[in-house]
């Protein structure tokens, strides 16, 4: 399958101290491995985000960014389409934030600063006004809850073989003692090494990778929510509502009607 390369900034030195970027990125698209001297917030408002960072992986639903400190090596590839933001501080501005990758919660108030910078293609926030809004995104970064990933990875070559049998089918029912036999390992050490490696249970796991698959399936075909929900392993709609509004604040065709309008 033929992948479309995404352009990475080729500055050397930042513009100005805090710089937007934005981006309505097509599927099957990659950007290669690369670092530079600033850090960045990298966000989509739709669609499931996928980089490697620092030798870890991340997806993050819109809910969440990623923050990747300075001289960072990172790369990305997006299965599907997505609408990407992105916001590059000099190092100043990175002083209060992580020193390492880390997923951010994103709040209401940033994520409407970063809506309404991208409606007016604003790069660099030069009136007052925007300067303003600029700091208080700076601000709000700095208060942002931290999350190690939303869905984390394993190291542990037994759980890696589960993981990536999941990743490829997210409706699999199968209970937790099924998929030990396959790892050859007990039930109960199965669900040790869940909360040891990811720091999750094994169905909150799944349950998370469920979320990112059907956010995809809404936004690149115009099957029913009935039929997503199936596919995600939900007996019933109404179950696979509930998870959905659950994590994503609102119901499916409430977010499938916001991607349409982005």
């Amino acid at each position: 399958m033929r992948k479309n390369l995404i352009s990475v900034p080729e500055f050397d030195q930042l513009p100005a101290p805090v710089y937007f970027r934005y981006a309505e990125i097509d599927a099957h698209s990659h950007a290669c491995p690369h670092r530079h001297a600033w850090g960045s917030l990298d966000y989509v408002a739709h669609g499931v985000m996928r980089f490697e960072v620092d030798g870890q992986r991340f997806m993050s639903p819109p809910q969440y960014a990623l923050w990747i400190p300075p001289n960072t090596e990172h790369s990305a590839y997006n299965a599907q389409a997505i609408v990407y933001r992105s916001v590059y501080l000099d190092a100043a501005h990175c002083q209060h934030l992580p020193p390492r990758p880390v997923t951010l919660a994103i709040s209401d108030i940033l994520k409407a600063i970063l809506s309404d910078f991208a409606r007016r293609d604003v790069n660099i926030p030069e009136g007052e006004a925007d300067q303003r809004l600029a700091q208080v995104l700076v601000d709000q970064l700095s208060q942002a809850a931290v999350h190690r990933c939303f869905l984390p990875y394993a190291n542990h070559p037994g759980l890696q073989g589960v993981l990536a049998a999941l990743q490829r089918q997210p409706g699999d029912n199968r209970p937790l003692g099924q998929w030990a036999e396959q790892a050859h390992v007990s039930e109960r050490t199965l669900a040790r090494l869940f909360v040891r490696e990811l720091g999750m249970s094994f169905g909150e796991w799944r349950q998370r990778l469920r979320f990112l698959a059907a956010i995809e399936a809404l936004e690149s075909s115009s099957r029913s929510v009935q039929d997503i929900g199936f596919d995600m392993g939900y007996s019933t709609a109404s179950a696979f509502i509930a998870m959905f509004q659950r994590l994503a604040c609102c119901t499916p065709e409430q977010y499938r009607r916001k991607a349409r309008h982005v």
